[in-house]
């Protein structure tokens, strides 16, 4: 190599770097033309460049403008490319308040109800918001989208996701496995949420360094969340000293949604549910708001619906004969 020519090796590891580039590499060979002195090479999530060197430093800075509006927007064409190289930054039109994460492969992921609407408009003005409602209502998924748009967003440094496993005793001993392992089974809905709105390797790297982190809610106790978004799934099998214990860790710069089905609480016939309580003796503290979805809601299959209701026929039947 001349000593006119350079070499540089750019990471894109914290992207979808595959949807970046567009089907067949379409978007990088319309780089290409944008740079013709340079000889750009791509394995997997590693580009490298090779050319003169003021090349290279331009190259470098309108990519990162790319990536920066990749994320915002999760897609880049052509036009917004071309408004890179111009302007430096790429076309804000479109922008859309009712879009909360860009997801993965081009996913938009907003309210798609007006319940689930109510739920983001609340997060705006109160600090703790309790979303009760039955399965497939969107609201750990709608939780999990505003807790991620926050940290996008740099209005938080960190995500906290917590849940009663196994039991209110939260029984994990017996489970194989470190903490997260015996942890994984009963967060997946929150995993699966978090898959589709940060890519792969990005996900991984939260995790490592704990800008996302799991913690089984017995674990909460003594600490005191700052700066973080907190998100209590499953709440309905918290007990009333375990959800009082946890709405006490809020700290400065906190955000907790706390969701849960009172329909499906596991705990002992003698027990009450802490969000039950919770959601009875907070409601009318202001900055604390309780959000109620219903079968309205329900977004997955359509027989999710019909499911809900038949239970619910039941239920009202088998206590009309309780009480006859």
């Amino acid at each position: 190599m001349d000593e006119q020519c350079s070499e540089k090796i750019i990471s894109l590891e914290d992207i979808d770097y595959a949807h970046f580039w567009g089907a067949n590499e379409k978007m990088l060979d319309f780089i290409r033309l944008l740079f013709p002195k340079l000889k750009l090479i791509v394995r997997g999530e590693m580009l490298k460049a090779l050319g003169p060197a003021d090349d290279i430093a331009l190259f470098e800075d309108k990519l990162g403008a790319m990536v920066t509006y990749y994320e915002k927007f999760g897609r880049i064409n052509e036009n917004a490319i071309m408004q890179i190289m111009e302007n430096g930054s790429g076309p804000e039109t479109e922008t859309n308040d009712e879009i909360l994460v860009h997801g993965r492969n081009g996913l938009l992921i907003k309210a798609r109800t007006p319940n689930q609407q109510r739920l983001v408009e609340s997060v705006k003005k109160n600090d703790m918001v309790f979303a009760i409602g039955p399965a497939g209502t969107g609201k750990t998924y709608t939780a999990v989208a505003l807790a991620v748009r926050a940290l996008k967003n740099k209005e938080i440094r960190r995500i906290i996701l917590t849940r009663p496993a196994v039991e209110a005793g939260e029984s994990l001993g017996f489970l194989p496995g470190d903490l997260r392992d015996k942890l994984d089974p009963y967060l997946q809905p929150l995993y699966d949420a978090l898959r589709d709105m940060i890519p792969q390797q990005k996900l991984l790297s939260y995790w490592e360094d704990n800008t996302i982190e799991i913690a089984p809610l017995a674990f909460m106790r003594g600490r005191t969340l700052d700066n973080a978004y907190v998100i209590l799934d499953e709440a309905q099998n918290a007990t009333p000293a375990q959800l009082k214990m946890f709405l006490t860790r809020m700290g400065r710069n906190a955000k907790f949604i706390v969701t849960g089905d009172v329909t499906q609480i596991d705990l002992p016939r003698n027990q009450q549910s802490g969000l039950v309580q919770a959601t009875q003796i907070l409601k009318d503290i202001e900055g604390i708001s309780v959000i109620e979805l219903d079968n309205s809601d329900v977004i997955r299959h359509r027989l999710v619906t019909k499911i809900i209701r038949a239970y619910e026929r039941n239920h009202d039947n088998q206590e009309q004969k309780t009480t006859d």
